[in-house]
């Protein structure tokens, strides 16, 4: 026999929100099963059980705003730590670059609930997503997220000569980090100092530890693509709203 699941974890799974969204959208009564409205928190359902949302649910979703930003060194993704500012400060009226095509009008109300769609250290720069849509966040950071992101890292050979063939294979596949193998890697130089990273999965400072490891310094670190979606002319601490036609 098939177990029962949460009502908010078959929300999710189901790709019709985020759980905390679920929760709120069951408290609100704006969830039913089999047509008949559930709104007690902790709700069980089976999988065959039809889950529906009420209008309200689809419109409130519909307003939730996903940001791109480029954030520049010295600011952490999320909350704020040691006296450092987060990217989220970044994000008014004024620092709105004047390209966006969007037809949005910026409003504080934006800035609530607006979260990191996974790190950007703070030593690093370039493409950073602050959504309110818990659909994006599960899809860039869930744990079967397959959304590859890409990075241009300036380096430097801590060893004599230059880095060998076989240490570049190994950036490619071959490390092991925290007791796990990584997953496999596109890691391929540029030019004669700077490395091109195309990755899977997001460790925290994968890439600085990754170089680490085969003796490279990281002197730059920029992320220019989540996805389909490219941090392309968007300038340094400004921001745009993500587009209809784009997609992750």
């Amino acid at each position: 026999m098939t177990e029962p699941v949460r009502l908010s974890k078959r929300m999710s799974e189901l790709g019709l929100c985020s759980r905390r969204e679920a929760d709120e959208w069951i408290e609100k009564g704006w969830v039913r099963v089999d047509g008949v409205v559930v709104s007690v928190l902790g709700s069980k359902v089976l999988p065959h059980q039809k889950v529906t949302v009420e209008r309200q649910a689809s419109a409130e979703q519909s307003q939730r705003v996903t940001i791109l930003i480029n954030k520049p060194m010295g600011y952490v993704s999320g909350q704020a730590e040691d006296g450092y500012k987060p990217a989220v400060v970044l994000v008014n009226a004024e620092s709105r670059w004047e390209e966006d095509t969007a037809e949005m009008q910026f409003h504080p109300k934006q800035l609530r609930s607006l979260v990191p769609a996974g790190r950007l250290d703070i030593d690093s720069v370039g493409l950073l997503v602050l959504t309110q849509d818990g659909r994006i966040a599960k899809h860039l950071i869930g744990e079967d997220s397959a959304v590859d992101k890409e990075y241009l890292v300036r380096v430097k050979y801590t060893r004599p000569g230059k880095l060998p063939e076989h240490d570049l294979k190994r950036l490619n596949h071959g490390l092991i980090m925290d007791g796990k193998p990584l997953k496999p890697a596109k890691v391929e130089w540029q030019n004669e100092d700077q490395l091109r990273f195309v990755l899977n999965e997001g460790k925290k400072r994968q890439i600085r530890r990754m170089c680490d490891m085969v003796g490279l310094k990281v002197i730059g670190l920029k992320r220019v693509r989540i996805g389909g979606v490219k941090l392309g002319e968007l300038p340094t601490g400004q921001w745009r709203y993500l587009r209809p036609d784009e997609q992750f």
